[in-house]
């Protein structure tokens, strides 16, 4: 992938063997938000033979995410992404694609799976597909997300660097890194905000997201990454609050 954490279809046609029998690409990356070229890749991996899959968590309910238009033989969305309950989610398999049972026993789920589903979570995920499916909210989000952006430009400076992709990326995600700081450190400080850093805490150690590492972003710039997402309920009033709060940590 390059620096905005976009991958290069051409670099996945190099990387295909004679024993490659699948090929999985997220449809947009949860740190960042970058959404990648799936149409160009599932092309790629058509023109080889191989089964493609792509993980649409982050992108079901944000941005377009339709099967025949990306190309794709496989699709997964897990539902608490687009308001559903926990605890489910679901799996498109195109016709005529062979799986091999995950559970084995009985025919339920088109016999890929042995157990009794449950109707409860079924209806959940259904229910916040149809609502999801209505994507002029997320215009609003995007321009939200936006005006975050700049209030924190504006308030920091060259302190304050983007993660990812300038534009393609998804319209409720904004990964930002602070300069000479660790993100870890500044989440802590900021109590009543829900954010995410891109760095994790093992033994005692602060270490570099594997994403913003790939991506060939310094340490010295993504030990300070914090992942800020916005929802459909967002507000301008929540956004000012979070920059007043970020100010006061980083003063």
């Amino acid at each position: 992938m390059d620096g905005t954490g976009l991958i290069d279809p051409d670099a996945l046609r190099r990387a295909i063997t004679r024993d490659t029998i699948l090929i999985s690409i997220m449809h947009a990356n949860n740190e960042v938000g970058t959404i990648q070229p799936i149409e160009t890749c599932a092309r790629v991996a058509r023109e080889h033979s191989i089964l493609f899959h792509t993980d649409a968590a982050q992108s079901v309910g944000k941005i377009s995410t339709r099967v025949d238009e990306l190309g794709v033989d496989l699709l997964s969305i897990a539902g608490h992404k687009l308001y559903a309950p926990k605890g489910v989610g679901a799996l498109y398999v195109r016709a005529g694609t062979k799986l091999e049972p995950l559970i084995h026993g009985a025919g339920h789920e088109g016999g890929r799976r042995a157990g009794t589903e449950s109707a409860a979570l079924a209806a959940g995920l259904g229910a916040a597909c149809v609502l999801a499916d209505d994507l002029t909210t997320m215009e609003g989000v995007r321009q939200l997300r936006d005006q975050f952006w700049a209030a924190l430009q504006a308030r920091f400076g060259e302190r304050v660097v983007l993660n990812g992709h300038p534009d393609r990326r998804l319209p409720n995600t904004l990964n930002v890194s602070f300069v000479g700081r660790i993100g870890a450190d500044i989440l802590a400080a900021m109590a009543g905000v829900a954010a995410s850093t891109g760095s994790a805490c093992h033994a005692g150690r602060i270490e570099l997201s594997p994403v913003l590492a790939a991506m060939g972003v310094a340490p010295e710039v993504g030990m300070g990454a914090v992942r800020f997402s916005l929802g459909r309920e967002t507000r301008d009033e929540e956004i000012s609050a979070v920059v007043e709060t970020l100010s006061g940590v980083l003063s």
